[in-house]
């Protein structure tokens, strides 16, 4: 709860007490939630830190609390249930918080860190019809939850669940979308694709990082996260506005904003993803961004190569047991290229990629330091810049099956894209010249040959 902070006279800004308090909801326990209060006394006298909160005031109506003691460790358990929501359903909610004293003394020229644990543990939404049946054993399920789960809390340091809350943070976010230059107004900061990365993360379950998790349901849960089905189809998302908005005002606008990704991903061949939460979600957010599309064989890179004019990494891409970094780059002279790495996941296997059209052999890719390098190709009619595939014999007969007229590196595609300026302009021109001439005609034929006109020679008069 709130904390306050009294004992002390106000002083100079060196003799100021700094009170900081950290609430968080735990990444891998989704039960779990942390309030972390560190109280820094530099004075000399003692500083006095009162607790005022659900540990210390006095408890909702329909809410009662026991006081459970356990070998050492003690603290207070919470029953009772939700209000009544619009739909007319209730919940039944248990809460677990450690105990702490109304009132916490600092001594001075000292430092206090304090971390309170919380378990929340909370029933299926039901009717108050049904849960006058059935409250009585489901508020006993929550409370043996609870119970468990915080006497397992109670074992463990709580510099320790910080620490490995950060880490499942760290290894969630290892894959991204990183911005390298943005040359036009329609396409995402760093800062707009990583808060909204974030948010959508923060409004997702991530049940594969549970310690709960058996053996079984983590193999099942890995191979739904490998599998690719047909994630993402469609054009590339990065100038979707409203999938990737500038500002977010409050919560509610980002609960919308995570619906509409889920059912944007679903509808595009990512519904195996969005199913294994959190990670999945990741994974088909930065495959759209790009335009990366999986197909029975091979993984392709669609984007528009009219929009290539933006420098943009895509990191940690899966595919099979290596993960993939795929980067749109330009040279000096400002030309596109692509840069592909690979690093090696569990047991090592072949994998190949080639330029659109894969007229070249294929190149094996190797999680050298470097990368690969590919040339941006542009076909007629337009097909994938890029195909990576485990296969290669695939990507070899993938050149026969494509039917192209024509293939273009991308500086000759552009230039046909823009062949000068419009014809309404050559026409605007060669109108005004035309409109000149005939009234640099009419002044001459009114000058010579109109009524009044002077006689073009004189004759003399005998």
């Amino acid at each position: 709860g709130p904390a306050s902070v009294s004992g002390l006279s106000a002083g100079a800004g060196r003799d100021c007490v700094l009170l900081q308090e950290d609430f968080l909801a735990h990444r891998g326990r989704p039960h779990v939630y942390l309030q972390r209060i560190q109280l820094n006394n530099p004075t000399e006298r003692v500083a006095a830190l009162q607790i005022v909160g659900t540990t210390a005031g006095p408890l909702p109506k329909a809410f009662t609390s026991t006081l459970e003691k356990v070998g050492d460790h003690q603290f207070l358990l919470y029953s009772g249930r939700s209000t009544l929501s619009p739909a007319g359903q209730v919940h039944l909610v248990v809460i677990a918080g450690k105990k702490l004293v109304n009132r916490l003394q600092v001594a001075p020229r000292s430092q206090l860190d304090e971390t309170v644990l919380w378990v929340v543990h909370i029933s299926d939404p039901m009717s108050p019809q049904v849960l006058k049946s059935r409250a009585a054993k489901e508020l006993k399920v929550l409370q043996d939850l609870a119970r468990k789960e915080m006497l397992e809390l109670l074992e463990m340091p709580a510099a320790e669940l910080l620490q490995d809350h950060q880490h499942l943070w760290a290894q969630l976010f290892s894959p991204g979308v990183e911005m390298k230059k943005i040359t036009d107004a329609h396409t995402p900061s760093g800062l707009t694709v990583n808060l909204t990365l974030y948010y959508m993360l923060s409004c997702s379950p991530a049940p594969l990082l549970s310690p709960s998790l058996s053996r079984r349901e983590r193999e099942q849960m890995e191979a739904t996260l490998s599998y690719e089905d047909h994630c993402f189809s469609g054009h590339a998302t990065m100038h979707a506005e409203n999938l990737w908005p500038g500002q977010l005002g409050s919560v509610q606008q980002i609960l919308q904003l995570s619906d509409l990704w889920r059912l944007t991903l679903q509808k595009r061949g990512c519904k195996g993803l969005v199913k294994a939460g959190a990670p999945g979600i990741l994974q088909g957010m930065v495959l759209s961004f790009g335009g990366l599309q999986f197909t029975e064989n091979h993984l392709q890179f669609q984007a528009d190569p009219d929009v290539l004019h933006n420098s943009y990494a895509l990191h940690g891409i899966r595919y099979k047991n290596d993960h993939l970094d795929l980067a749109v780059l330009a040279d000096a002279e400002g030309r596109p290229y692509l840069h592909l790495a690979v690093e090696a996941r569990g047991q090592p296997g072949k994998i190949y990629a080639c330029e659109a059209g894969c007229l070249q052999e294929p190149v094996e890719l190797t999680a050298a330091p470097g990368g690969h390098i590919f040339s941006i190709m542009v076909t007629q009619p337009i097909t994938p810049l890029l195909y990576i595939s485990t296969d290669l014999t695939h990507l070899q007969d993938l050149r026969h099956t494509l039917h192209l007229k024509a293939i273009l590196a991308h500086d000759e595609h552009m230039a046909q894209q823009d062949p000068g300026l419009p014809f309404l302009f050559w026409f605007s021109v060669a109108s005004l010249i035309t409109l000149f001439h005939l009234f640099l005609f009419k002044l001459i034929y009114n000058e010579y040959c109109g009524p009044g006109a002077k006689p073009l020679f004189r004759s003399k008069v005998g």
